[in-house]
């Protein structure tokens, strides 16, 4: 790979200030260190479906934590019965922000209770189905309500919305909005 020279297009199309060699050669070392660093843990989440019979027949779920009947929605017409991958998908996404955002909070030492509601837009176009839009309609009661710390808490708000896995696994497919209130 060829190293860009200053003031020429270089990652993602942006310009580069200080030339590209210089920066890494000057901080080869601290990315060395950071690599070396980094503790890499990998985990395993197994779930087993089972489905007889046709599109409109229901089916099992089972994971370690979670057992379910599964089918299509009524709102697809399907049968209705149990869960379905539209809210399993919902359910994911909101569970991961909202257990993200609690940990930021903790960390920065912002007490608070979180209480959320979430809405999956899925468009059927000529038969097409597309989960279009998660929108997360969230409130934050803090123990000490001050700016400062509505502040802190807002920005940590959209930013658990970037740190989560699972917005990070749909983002570009699903669009994720954020309606934020205090109480």
């Amino acid at each position: 790979m060829e190293v860009p020279r200053e003031g020429e297009k270089g990652i993602r199309g942006l310009s580069f200030v200080l030339p590209f060699r210089e920066f890494y050669y000057n901080n080869i070392n601290y990315f060395e260190d950071e690599l070396e660093d980094r503790i890499m843990t990998q985990h395993t989440f197994t779930l087993q479906t089972n489905w007889k019979g046709g599109r409109n027949d229901s089916g099992t779920l089972q994971a370690e934590r979670l057992q379910t009947a599964i089918s299509i929605p009524p709102e697809m017409d399907g049968p209705g019965i149990g869960t379905n991958p539209d809210e399993m998908l919902l359910g994911a996404a909101a569970t991961c922000y909202i257990i993200s955002l609690a940990a930021m909070l903790e960390r920065s030492a912002i007490q608070a209770s979180l209480s959320m509601n979430s809405e999956g837009i899925v468009d059927v176009t000529n038969g097409v189905f597309t989960y279009e839009q998660i929108i997360h309609n969230l409130s934050i009661k803090l123990a000490e309500h001050t700016e400062k710390n509505e502040r802190i808490a807002a920005r940590l708000a959209h930013k658990a919305e970037q740190t989560c896995m699972i917005s990070k696994a749909i983002k570009g497919n699903v669009d994720i909005k954020l309606l934020l209130s205090f109480l």
